[in-house]
């Protein structure tokens, strides 16, 4: 088993920046692609960002040029830098792990999930 501990959100006002982090331990070997997803007050869980074990990632277009995911494969540590926030990006942010190779953003794909870290953007 795998498990995923997500840390850093909290309230900030628009236009401000916080840095998520996740930290996997456990049977963490056969981890690939790491994930971001969020869900707000009575939406679904939607895809945020995503990157392959060799550096490679994808984002959801409303984040893209305001969010940069990163991991330390030598640390197991998965980190989402959110500059630029907005209202809109307020969400429970969790961190997933996927045993797959490919990026992938669908929810169904990863395999460990975090408990959530809770993102409120609001002035």
């Amino acid at each position: 088993q795998v498990q995923l501990v997500e840390s850093g959100g909290e309230l900030v006002q628009p236009g401000g920046s916080l840095r998520l982090s996740c930290a996997a331990s456990g049977r963490t070997f056969g981890i690939n692609a790491m994930g971001w997803f969020r869900q707000a007050p009575g939406k679904e869980r939607e895809f945020v960002s995503a990157i392959a074990w060799r550096g490679a990632t994808a984002y959801t277009d409303s984040v893209q040029g305001r969010f940069t995911i990163s991991r330390d494969n030598a640390k197991n540590t998965l980190y989402l830098q959110m500059n630029s926030l907005q209202p809109e990006d307020t969400a429970l942010y969790y961190c997933a792990a996927s045993l797959s190779v490919a990026l992938t953003t669908s929810p169904l794909n990863y395999a460990y999930w975090g408990q959530g870290t809770q993102v409120t953007v609001s002035s």
